[in-house]
């Protein structure tokens, strides 16, 4: 090929903020300050592919699997999973969040008889926190099926997460030489909340029943179980309002998390589907039952038992490709300070 002419269509008129070959480090924030050049940085490129598979695949699969895709509101009235980590909104003449989690919505949709969705959607939380896996902004892949407990959920977690795994594998292998990431599909540990707590008692960590297993008990629970675990039946206490308790012991609950890598990127759990209990569980929390009276008169109309769960897709994305900090795998990441670009 021979070159006639070459005809610069923008001349560059600023001076390029750092280096994008990668050969000279740039601190993070001044990337993300700049991030429309960072992702002239084939590292930052490779990221971003490699989570456009994982999104591509997690609904392929699910489609696949009969799921209906569904939207859910970002604007909610009330708290969709309690607490207080709201950011408030001005709406009008009404009081008004943006929404922590589809979780209400998705069940209100099995509860009409669509009995199978899946909703990839932005979540919203006002965490205080400065730590390198929170966002105030984050997307969430979720699920939701009718008849289903938590063994059937995890059925699906468990299929659609390795189709997600594989895809990578197939499709995204420069992405993941140039990261230095050798990409395996995971086997699957099943082990109870109490059987941790025991587990990680016994290996010197700090730590009794009843607690929420924290950032640092992660590392123990990598070197005890391996890379991909589910933890299951955590106590009623540490669950939202409307995670169904066991039929063996109230205090437990029919719910579970997953470890992948040393971080927790999934919650779930087989939901209340009865008003009453509803009711008092909401209680329970200090929450006002009168807040939900669209979302538990929905289940007096006949609502089937229903179960289902929640991707991080940041989160994951990060465990995959090896990074360091969550601010890497979102393309304009918000957190406590950053509003911009």
């Amino acid at each position: 090929m021979l070159i006639k002419s070459i005809e610069n269509l923008n001349p560059i008129s600023a001076m390029i903020p750092f280096e994008v070959t990668g050969k000279v480090p740039a601190d993070i924030d001044v990337r993300l300050n700049s991030r429309c050049i960072d992702l002239r940085r084939p590292v930052t490129a490779a990221i971003f592919k490699i989570q456009s598979t994982l999104a591509n695949a997690f609904l392929e699969s699910l489609t696949k699997k009969g799921f209906v895709h569904i939207k859910t509101p970002s604007i909610i009235a009330e708290a969709s999973e309690g607490g207080a980590d709201l950011f408030p909104i001005a709406y009008f003449e009404e009081k008004a969040y943006l929404a922590q989690s589809p979780q209400l919505y998705k069940q209100l949709a099995v509860i009409g008889g669509l009995e199978k969705v899946v909703i990839e959607t932005p979540v919203f939380r006002a965490e205080k926190s400065n730590t390198v896996y929170h966002l105030t902004e984050s997307n969430q892949m979720d699920i939701e099926m009718a008849f289903a407990g938590a063994d059937e959920a995890l059925e699906v977690l468990t299929s659609t997460f390795k189709d997600m795994i594989r895809a990578v594998i197939k499709e995204n292998q420069a992405e993941l030489k140039l990261l230095g990431v050798d990409l395996k599909v995971p086997e699957i540990k099943h082990v109870e909340y109490t059987e941790v707590i025991k587990a990680l008692k016994k290996d010197g960590f700090e730590i009794e029943f009843g607690d929420d297993i924290s950032r640092a008990h992660e590392p123990g629970i990598v070197k005890l179980y391996g890379d991909a675990v589910y933890i299951r039946k955590f106590p009623t206490a540490l669950r939202a309002f409307y995670s169904m308790p066991c039929k063996d012991n109230p205090e437990l609950t029919e719910s579970y998390d997953f470890i992948y890598k040393g971080l927790e990127i999934l919650s779930g759990a087989q939901r209340i589907h009865i008003p009453e209990l509803l009711i008092e569980a909401l209680k329970k929390k200090g929450m006002n039952p009168k807040n939900f009276e669209f979302y538990i008169n929905s289940f007096r109309y006949g609502a089937p038992p229903h179960a289902g769960w929640s991707i991080g897709l940041e989160r994951l994305t990060m465990k995959i490709v090896g990074a360091n900090n969550i601010r890497e795998c979102s393309m304009f990441p918000r957190d406590r300070k950053r509003l911009t670009p």
